[in-house]
């Protein structure tokens, strides 16, 4: 199978590449307000995860899909079919991670990463604040797998925040309505229980975290946990609120990544 038609691969303008990565429950679109930006000066890489968006469905594979590092692979097979070299990756949310981990395997494809809300681990441990109890998650996976359209209806205003711009959270939702609730419900568990705290010290790229305000999903003690445990980063504390500043705060993002990709 074709890579671009796997990952339904865009490509715009040229220049040092950069590749934007969703988040869970979304796809490419929710880059839609950031990226042209970008396009006189960076060969602008856009896909979606397998599931998500216009991807190729019949690709996904639980066993290969049963950790993040699935999704890094596709990320690396991406930029080997498209002959990338010092590419910057944009990964919002999950995809935060999933860029690491790319870039942990092979560290000579990658010369920024700009993490949008990353987490390490959202469950809170002894020495660790991730925002959740075990059982909140278990919770919110209980519910996801109950009544998966429910749960989007529910969770996308908290997701967003920005209550007194309701239209981001209904854009959010129809988002997830748009998912392959099976293969979401599969990327949930993977997303959520996932532990990648110990990989944060194998990054040798250079990175800028960037901090949402208010954002239920990742608190800002997690922002600045990922940002003191990678040698070469940048922390930036953003005015935008809640978990989405490519929706929510479009031209605060494109300045914050502009300053550092400079």
């Amino acid at each position: 199978m074709e890579v671009s038609s796997r990952n339904n691969v865009k490509v715009f303008g040229s220049g040092q590449p950069i590749i934007f990565a969703h988040g869970f429950g979304c796809d490419q679109n929710m880059w839609r307000l950031v990226y042209p930006a970008f396009e006189e000066t960076n060969k602008v890489i856009l896909f979606d995860h397998v599931g998500a968006g216009k991807s190729d469905e019949k690709a996904f594979s639980k066993k290969k899909y049963n950790s993040l590092s699935g999704y890094a692979e596709d990320v690396l097979e991406i930029i080997d079919a498209l002959s990338l070299k010092d590419v910057i990756f944009v990964g919002h949310s999950v995809s935060s991670m999933i860029g690491v981990l790319a870039s942990i395997k092979r560290p000579d494809l990658f010369s920024k990463l700009i993490l949008v809300g990353p987490s390490p681990r959202y469950i809170n441990s002894d020495d660790y604040l991730g925002g959740f109890s075990k059982e909140d998650i278990e919770g919110l996976l209980e519910s996801l797998d109950d009544n998966y359209l429910g749960w989007s209806s529910n969770m996308a205003p908290v997701i967003m925040g920005n209550p007194d711009n309701p239209e981001l959270a209904e854009e959010l939702k129809n988002s997830f309505c748009r998912t392959n609730p099976d293969i979401a419900k599969h990327f949930a568990r993977v997303t959520f229980l996932s532990d990648n705290r110990s990989d944060l010290s194998k990054v040798t790229t250079e990175s800028l975290v960037l901090q949402c305000s208010e954002d239920v999903i990742a608190p800002n003690l997690v922002g600045e946990y990922v940002a003191d445990n990678i040698a070469n980063s940048t922390f930036v504390q953003m005015k935008a609120k809640g978990h989405c500043p490519n929706l929510s705060s479009p031209q605060e993002t494109i300045a914050a990544i502009k300053a550092f990709i400079k």
